[in-house]
């Protein structure tokens, strides 16, 4: 109510001093300005948002209407993103590590784009292909390509992209102050599942030789294991869901070394309390998010974020996928993605971790 409320004084007020003027299509050479109803305060809550500067581009005055409803699709992203980025300056509170603690090694996943301002951390399993493949298209000259004319293996090529890690520490720095910054997060357990399904079920020969024949000879007590992935995947040779929770919970994996991007905790890759993120958006509302983000970068009439294809988790089927989780197992698992689900306001699954 208090938005509606803001956008009544902004209405009010336009109403009693000023006009908005909207510059028509030119007429014999001469540029025509006519003078719409008086609204100039409320145009200028609303009147930056992309929807009416296109408008304004084509040379037609937007209507109350379309003001209005672009006010309020403004403030209402507007207070999302405000919700997402206080909860996380109030768990980050407190906190005693800095930028300059961070080795190169954990800014790997930063891709900057220098032509645009940008600086975008990606997620594995949380739409990281098809932020990739807009990225590239925005480095074209416009117009810009479909994003989906990019080959799927092809944008994850590193050599696609300037990182964060490559810059000197002070041009690092210069840009993540100067640049916008965001992330797209997913709900921990349905990224993991998603891991699985893409990694363990689908594997390629890297997966194969670093993951799947260590979980199937330590977990399926399997030897003689092809080497392979082709022939493995002939012989149907996959771990289960649960041999997968099991390594992630096996503190050997990570003395040997960090977690596999694909599965590692949200917060290990983005840093989230070390780096103040301009626009945090969330897998479960991808295309509303990215639509925002886009318009906050002024490019949403310029490229369209391709659509998703990949069939969401609902909730009764993380269900069914942890049925052959313990109950045990599925809290210490929650422990150790604790702070992804509390630094970006994922619901804590009850009905997985109760009783």
């Amino acid at each position: 109510m208090f938005f509606y409320f803001i956008l009544l004084i902004c209405f009010y007020l336009g109403s009693r001093f000023s006009s908005c003027w909207f510059a028509a299509p030119s007429v014999r050479g001469t540029r025509v300005r006519l003078r719409a109803a008086p609204c100039s305060l409320l145009y200028f809550c609303a009147g930056s948002k992309p929807g009416l500067r296109r408008l304004r581009k084509e040379g037609h005055p937007p209507s109350l209407n379309e003001i209005f409803i672009s006010a309020f699709a403004a403030l209402r992203s507007t207070k999302k993103q405000d919700l997402r980025k206080d909860r996380l300056r109030k768990y980050c509170a407190g906190g005693n590590q800095s930028l300059d603690d961070l080795k190169d090694t954990d800014l790997k996943n930063f891709i900057v784009d220098d032509k645009h301002g940008i600086i975008y951390c990606y997620i594995p399993k949380v739409a990281c292909t098809n932020w990739k493949r807009t990225l590239i298209a925005l480095n074209y000259s416009e117009p810009y390509p479909d994003p989906m004319s990019f080959e799927h293996n092809w944008v994850h090529d590193f050599e696609r992209f300037k990182l964060l890690k490559d810059f000197p520490k002070a041009e690092r720095k210069a840009k993540l102050e100067h640049y916008t910054k965001f992330l797209f997060v997913r709900d921990p357990f349905v990224r993991l599942i998603s891991a699985y399904r893409d990694k363990m079920l689908n594997y390629n020969q890297y997966f194969y030789e670093g993951y799947v024949r260590v979980i199937l000879q330590r977990y399926k007590k399997q030897t003689n294991l092809p080497y392979k992935h082709k022939v493995a995947k002939e012989k149907g040779l996959q771990p289960s869901f649960y041999e997968f929770i099991q390594y992630i919970l096996d503190p050997r994996t990570e003395t040997k070394e960090p977690f596999e991007p694909h599965w590692r905790q949200m917060y290990r890759l983005c840093h989230p309390c070390l780096i103040e993120y301009d626009f945090v958006g969330h897998q479960e509302s991808l295309q509303e998010d990215a639509q925002e983000l886009l318009k906050m970068l002024k490019l949403e009439n310029d490229i369209k974020f391709p659509p998703s294809y990949e069939n969401m988790t609902s909730g009764k089927s993380v269900m069914d996928w942890f049925q052959s989780v313990p109950l045990e197992d599925r809290r210490m698992l929650y422990r150790i993605y604790e702070e992804d689900f509390l630094l970006f306001g994922f619901r804590r699954p009850t009905e997985l971790l109760d009783d």
